[in-house]
């Protein structure tokens, strides 16, 4: 589980949503130049498989986990580009039990205590709070820390370098996931200097 202990020294995962993947080469050195080395790549592109292998295979120090993940069919396809975890905004037990079965970590989504229990059921510790401001945000992981003390969660959406910090005091939260720091925007537009800039202040507050 090196990616997961990974995410809990850096406490902070960019999720990106990529349109071209010649442009995630530039967008993994800029995350690197600002201190991060782990990114979250959604499926939300067409262009996402190939984004990961690329990151894999041009800046194999930034660790690559896939995001946004619904299937087994893009969980495969994640893992043979070389993603090192697999990461969902629900919990698909398929996809769950596919990757448990290939030795991946996997962090599935849920929103409630129910979601949660099913995850433990599956043998999982570690999930992610997702949306997590629509869904109560720091009063919902201190709520959820009283009955699930041995769950670690990865709360995302939402989150911002306002409310980042008080994410992060919290003792069951492994790591936060951000859109903020590598917006669509920005890497469109190649502006990776900008994204370099908001990576260092992302890793500033992450590591305050």
């Amino acid at each position: 589980m090196d990616f997961i202990e990974k995410l809990s020294r850096e406490k902070i995962i960019p999720v990106v949503k990529i349109n071209d993947a010649a442009k995630a080469p530039d967008l993994a050195r800029a995350l690197l130049a600002g201190g991060l080395s782990v990114i979250e790549l959604t499926f939300r592109s067409a262009a996402a498989e190939d984004a990961i292998r690329a990151v894999s295979r041009e800046a194999p120090e930034l660790a690559v986990c896939a995001g946004t993940v619904l299937t087994v069919e893009q969980a495969e396809k994640a893992l043979d580009a070389g993603a090192s975890a697999i990461v969902s905004p629900g919990t698909n037990e398929d996809v769950v039990r596919y990757c448990l079965s290939r030795g991946v970590p996997v962090i599935p989504g849920v929103a409630t205590p129910t979601e949660a229990e099913a995850c433990i059921r599956l043998g999982l510790s570690v999930l992610k709070l997702f949306p997590a401001k629509t869904v109560g945000g720091v009063g919902m992981l201190k709520a959820l820390a009283g009955p699930y003390g041995y769950l670690r969660f990865m709360p995302t959406g939402g989150i911002n370098t306002k409310n980042l910090p008080d994410y992060l005091a919290l003792p069951n939260v492994l790591c936060c996931g951000g859109s903020w720091i590598a917006p669509e925007k920005l890497i469109d537009a190649g502006d990776f200097e900008k994204i370099t800039e908001l990576a260092r202040e992302a890793a500033a507050l992450a590591r305050a």
